[in-house]
């Protein structure tokens, strides 16, 4: 990995070559929709991908040393102020060749914690990581990726900039301290503790957007204090060799857990409550070779959610989400359980989801895509199998390219062979929402061996090509075909 300086540079550098490439993809996306050619692997193929995937995301290894923090310093009452401690312990701990960084019994109070290449940030089972409500705490400005956009903002909770080998494990809790008084009311919702006339996020959010239309550069889009732009919680930025283990993570100001062009990471048997505006559980955006497994979700959106990049800096960057591996995870509440998108410009592909369970009436939806033609992106096999959803409020199977602006774009959205194997699901107002455009129907959609009960109202199926249905039911009944509207 190269240095900082390198790496800020490199990513600066060629966004109109980017730009006019991903353009030359929408047309080329356009060109073989008329073609009508979509190769896709049989079942078993594809599923034995898999085993190849899961060899080359390995954990990294660290060396037998620990520092523990209040040797440097930290005081686990809650109330004093550990960011040096912590910056000091990680320090020793990468100069000397890496080890464990321990947070022993006790409640620390910190602002940022920025980790180093060799560093484990180990969390006792008995010991809680407060961060500090003072924004002044995230400070300097780090580069960063906001809503699938990038920036100079305020550091994230925990923060790795292009590092090797990194970790946050043990059974202790990390929280945000987030909530209607602190840092969701940035939202400017009402619903989060927003209030009239209070400052919001809102006229920032507009502007960065506009700013990556017109292309400025990242080096000028600076924001930070005064413009209200929530920090996520734990984001590795340009790093290989992540592993997240074990952590509870509670209250944060916005996305969870979130990796961003990264390769070689794992999250695992993590547990994650927050239930605030934006609370992405886990989004690995534009990473590669990444592992999410037996993790608990409770959320304030949705639980997982693979992104790419929003709109002109997705595309610029031409980086997708690729050989994503999801395994026997459990989601309550959220927006969605396995989602794809809506920042997803950039593309997806080779995304396998198994053996999880989906159930409360407060989920939206089981399986999630969300797209227009804004983001635009090639979203393509995507496979689920033995996915067992409780109940939903909305529909188990959800593709949407109306999601916000629509058809208001000129990048045309292309989802392909998505197919799900084995999925019962107990309850939901619709079997299937799925909706693609006139001019870029969804394609080959298939299902196979799935059961619907309790469905409130019929599927909506428009612009589909190629719905193909094996042995399914819904509410008891086989169902050979869907009506396809367009």
């Amino acid at each position: 990995m190269t240095n900082r300086r390198e790496f800020i540079r490199n990513l600066l550098i060629g966004g109109t070559a980017a730009f006019m490439t991903a353009e030359l993809v929408s047309c080329e996306a356009v060109a073989e929709l008329r073609r009508g050619l979509w190769p896709c692997f049989p079942k078993d193929e594809a599923w034995a991908q898999v085993p190849e995937i899961l060899k080359r995301i390995k954990p990294p290894v660290f060396p037998q040393r620990d520092f523990h923090v209040i040797r440097f310093g930290a005081v686990g009452d809650g109330k004093t102020d550990c960011t040096d401690a912590f910056r000091r312990a990680i320090a020793a701990c990468s100069k000397a060749g890496g080890g464990r960084v321990v947070v022993p019994s006790g409640k620390f109070l910190t602002g940022a914690i920025h980790l180093r290449s060799n560093v484990n940030l180990h969390v006792t089972s008995d010991a809680t990581i407060r961060f500090s409500r003072d924004p002044t705490k995230y400070l300097p400005l780090v580069f960063s990726r906001w809503e699938g956009m990038e920036l100079m903002n305020y550091s994230p909770f925990i923060y790795a900039f292009g590092q090797r080998n990194i970790a946050i494990t043990g059974n202790g809790t990390l929280d945000g301290q987030a909530n209607p008084e602190a840092w969701w009311p940035w939202n400017g919702s009402s619903r989060y503790g927003g209030k009239a006339g209070a400052p919001n996020q809102r006229k920032a959010r507009t502007a960065l957007v506009e700013m990556i239309e017109r292309h400025v550069p990242v080096s000028e889009r600076v924001f930070g204090e005064g413009h209200y732009l929530r920090p996520q919680f734990i984001q590795p930025y340009g790093c290989q060799n992540v592993l997240i283990e074990g952590v509870t993570i509670e209250n944060s100001p916005m996305w969870e857990i979130h990796p961003v062009l990264c390769r070689n990471v794992t999250v695992r048997r993590v547990t994650i409550s927050s239930h605030g505006p934006n609370n992405d559980g886990c989004d690995p955006e534009s990473c590669t070779d990444v592992l999410i497994k037996d993790c608990n979700f409770n959320t304030g959106d949705d639980c997982i959610a693979i992104k790419s990049g929003r709109n002109a800096d997705g595309r610029r960057l031409h980086s997708p989400s690729q050989n994503i591996v999801i395994q026997g995870c459990r989601m309550k509440d959220g927006h969605g359980g396995v989602t794809i998108g809506s920042e997803i410009s950039g593309g997806v592909r080779n995304v396998f989801a198994e053996n999880c369970q989906m159930d409360s009436p407060n989920l939206d939806h089981a399986l999630r895509v969300k797209n227009n033609a804004m983001r635009g992106g090639l979203l393509e096999d995507l496979y689920f199998r033995n996915i067992e959803v409780g109940q939903v409020a909305h529909a188990a199977i959800t593709i949407d390219f109306n999601y916000e602006e629509g058809e208001k774009g000129k990048f045309i959205p292309v989802v392909r062979n998505f197919v799900v194997n084995d999925l019962k699901s107990g309850k939901s107002k619709h079997a299937l929402d799925v909706q693609g455009f006139k001019h870029a129907p969804i394609l080959n959609l298939q299902l196979e061996n799935c059961t619907f009960d309790n469905v409130a109202g019929p599927s909506i199926v428009k612009n589909v090509r190629d719905l193909i249905l094996r042995n399914v039911r819904i509410n008891g009944r086989p169902v050979e075909a869907l009506e396809v509207m367009n």
